[in-house]
């Protein structure tokens, strides 16, 4: 088990959003339930291997 952190918003009768880390794939639903569930099953897609050519935030340390 592990905690991801998403944004999301509702936008009239829908809820939107994306998971921080992989910003520029944003899903929706009706409920806000829905949506976390649709983000659980897109993060599934984007660790899998399914998703070609994903762009991800990562973090850079400089001295």
């Amino acid at each position: 088990m592990r905690t991801i952190k998403f944004t999301s918003w509702q936008d009239g009768d829908f809820y939107i959003g994306f998971i921080n880390e992989y910003p520029d794939y944003q899903t929706q639903g009706t409920s806000k339930d829905e949506l976390i569930d649709n983000l659980k099953d897109l993060l599934i897609d984007l660790e899998s291997g399914q998703v070609p050519y994903i762009h991800k935030v990562e973090e850079l340390l400089v001295a």
